[in-house]
């Protein structure tokens, strides 16, 4: 361990070992700094893992006291990742998730159908909207994916570095791109990934 990370490096994880006992005893390790607001409304399986500066938001707007975040076992999110929920976001066990991830389920005001907000209204005074996001086991987000309102990204899917997820994922994928396309599904059958053809 000690070629690995060095004297200095040892000493700093066993630092962020006891302080993240005080956050969540039991995740495995998080690294500081590390942001966190609405602990009550978040929710953390074992061997939670964070990289540096990592943001976690979950604020109710009705008063509701129900979880809002919720991360299964074995998650690993890495160096300024931003997370943020009003409603529900749902991470399942075993995801990775790359550095400078924005993962949220709401938005400030409308911009589709009859009812949607003017763009001479601040957008800190437009109304938040939100709709669940819920990823689930053994998915894999690449560097600076962004994970919008309302989505779900099946198991075992991969989304591509910098893409924007705005619309649904099935399972067993390899999705890339903004939006995020489906370019790749595996094939249980013949054991290997296929293109999809565009």
């Amino acid at each position: 361990m000690l070629e690995k990370y060095g004297l200095i490096s040892i000493c700093q994880l066993i630092i962020f070992k006891i302080r993240t006992y005080f956050i969540f005893s039991n995740a495995r390790l998080i690294r500081f700094p590390f942001r966190l607001r609405g602990k009550k409304f978040i929710s953390v399986d074992d061997n939670f893992t964070t990289g540096y500066n990592c943001r976690i938001d979950a604020f109710s707007l009705t008063g509701n006291k129900k979880t809002l975040i919720r991360i299964g076992k074995n998650v690993q999110i890495n160096d300024d990742v931003h997370i943020a929920a009003v409603e529900s976001i749902y991470i399942g066990d075993d995801v990775l998730i790359a550095s400078k991830v924005y993962i949220s389920d709401h938005n400030h005001g409308s911009y589709k159908g009859k009812f949607h907000d003017s763009p001479t209204t601040p957008p800190n005074s437009r109304k938040i909207y939100s709709d669940p996001v819920r990823i689930e086991r053994n998915v894999w987000l690449g560097e600076f994916v962004c994970v919008l309102q309302g989505v779900t990204i099946g198991e075992g899917s991969i989304i591509g570095a910098m893409s924007v997820v705005s619309k649904n994922i099935p399972a067993h994928c390899i999705a890339v791109g903004s939006p995020a396309k489906v370019i790749k599904v595996y094939d249980f059958n013949l054991d290997q990934w296929i293109n999809v053809n565009r």
